[in-house]
């Protein structure tokens, strides 16, 4: 299990079935999950015998009202909700609590494009899929049973990446930027990061020599002692206490 308080998952290069395998049972055991660019999930097999597949799915339904289901999603998002629902009690009330937990977009719309996104190593395409079989995306499929958003969100994607990429080059300029501006006022900051690292502000530790590494752990030390004895005291004026009551 991740454990973690909200995982966001890059859905691109995923095995359909394998990823709704192991996030189902992430999210009955507790774990919040979003997961983004599901039209980049991946399906083995071509998507001329999926689309097959799927056109005999859109063709289950009640023959006395069909307005009453089975409901046929089209969108990336919602294919992938449907297959990780039908992997748990979804009828009951902790098959409801653990999709609750779970959060699905095509795309990655804020605020999920400033966040940390992981991958599944047992459910990716180029660990578990042999080289050379076919496979096809599931935006794809979604286009030809009726999804019309796959060009606008190739493009909200393009710009996203854009904007991603600008970012970086001038988070790296910055980085270096910083870098030079500390190497060169290192010695001007000596004396004041020595301060500093005695009145235990934050983890600024100098590491300009050995007596200023020492300092904190010389401060904690002294403050430690400083602690013992006033125990030692608090235990004698205890002891005098009870024998004034006897």
């Amino acid at each position: 299990p991740m454990f973690e308080k909200t995982v966001v998952i890059d859905g691109k290069g995923h095995l359909l079935g394998r990823l709704a395998s192991t996030l189902a049972k992430e999210l009955q055991a507790g774990q919040k999950v979003v997961v983004v660019r599901c039209e980049e999930i991946n399906i083995s097999g071509s998507l001329f015998r999926n689309k097959l597949k799927y056109y005999a799915f859109l063709k289950k339904r009640m023959n006395t009202n069909p307005s009453k289901g089975p409901f046929h999603y089209r969108a990336p998002s919602k294919i992938l909700y449907r297959v990780i629902r039908g992997m748990m009690a979804h009828k009951k009330p902790k098959g409801k609590a653990a999709l609750d937990r779970l959060k699905v977009y095509e795309g990655c719309p804020h605020p999920y494009d400033t966040m940390k996104k992981v991958v599944m190593p047992r459910a990716h395409k180029n660990i578990r899929l042999k080289p050379g079989r076919k496979f096809c995306r599931l935006g794809d499929l979604s286009s030809l049973a009726g999804w019309r958003h796959n060009d606008l969100i190739a493009r909200l994607e393009a710009k996203r990446m854009t904007k991603a990429e600008a970012y970086f080059l001038k988070k790296k300029e910055m980085d270096s930027i910083m870098k030079q501006a500390k190497e060169a006022t290192k010695e001007e900051c000596k004396a004041i990061d020595a301060e500093l690292a005695k009145l235990g502000y934050g983890d600024i530790t100098p590491n300009y020599g050995e007596e200023e590494k020492a300092a904190p752990a010389a401060a904690a030390a002294e403050e430690a002692k400083e602690e013992a004895a006033d125990d030692e005291d608090d235990d004698d004026d205890d002891d005098d206490d009870d024998d004034d009551d006897e």
